[in-house]
């Protein structure tokens, strides 16, 4: 499958889809498509995967995307300022990121949500820090909010991120979410009362900008009335 990314801050995917090929993505995701180009609202990973998506505030249901005959193109792009990682999982690399990073992937990815303990804990982390798990085989692609920093940690080595910067990390990192000091001390410092802690090795990538922030300083301009 061929792709290509254009843009700098607000950057769009193109897909060229062949006869064989099948990519899926969020709602609202799908920019634009060429005339013969198809698509099918359906669940993906039987109903139990379909039902961990919609209790998490996802749909159940995802976009897939085909052709008809011959080669097609579709564009994808995110709804906020931002870029878009490549995921390759041909070689048995499986990545997690969050739920509202995912973008588009090919057909032979699977895509999970992670729950664990971090549901609970991500309520209060500003961000609602719901994972996803992308496992499988193919491309995937991952939007994240403002810019791009890849951090590549070895093993053993921790980074402490305040919650919602995280965009996504390879699964050989483990993660946890920790409470940074009192009440008090968060609501006087302005930072959100939980931390990420992720411990190597694995590659790490972090977006400067979270959609909480974004919507914080736009209210500042946007009347009341």
């Amino acid at each position: 499958m061929k792709y290509k990314i254009d843009g700098n801050n607000l950057q769009m995917v193109t897909i060229e889809l062949g006869p064989q090929d099948e990519v899926y993505g969020e709602a609202g995701s799908m920019k634009y498509m060429s005339g013969n180009v198809e698509m099918e609202t359906k669940g993906k990973g039987g109903f139990m995967k379909g039902m961990k998506r919609k209790l998490s505030g996802e749909s159940y249901f995802l976009t897939h995307f085909k052709t008809k005959s011959g080669n097609g193109l579709i564009g994808f792009a995110g709804n906020t300022p931002g870029k878009i990682k490549t995921l390759d999982l041909s070689s048995g690399n499986n990545y997690v990121c969050q739920k509202d990073a995912f973008l588009c992937a090919e057909e032979g990815v699977d895509l999970d949500i992670a729950f664990q303990k971090k549901l609970g804990a991500g309520l209060f982390g500003g961000e609602g820090f719901i994972l996803q798990k992308l496992s499988g085989n193919g491309m995937a692609f991952v939007h994240v909010m403002g810019d791009l920093m890849e951090k590549d940690l070895d093993q053993g080595q921790v980074l402490r991120v305040s919650t919602g910067n995280v965009a996504a990390f390879e699964s050989s990192v483990n993660y946890d979410i920790q409470r940074t000091g009192g009440v008090k001390s968060s609501l006087l410092s302005g930072e959100g009362i939980f931390m990420t802690t992720l411990h190597g090795p694995g590659k790490v990538w972090l977006q400067s900008m979270t959609l909480r922030d974004l919507a914080s300083e736009l209210s500042r301009y946007v009347s009341g009335d």
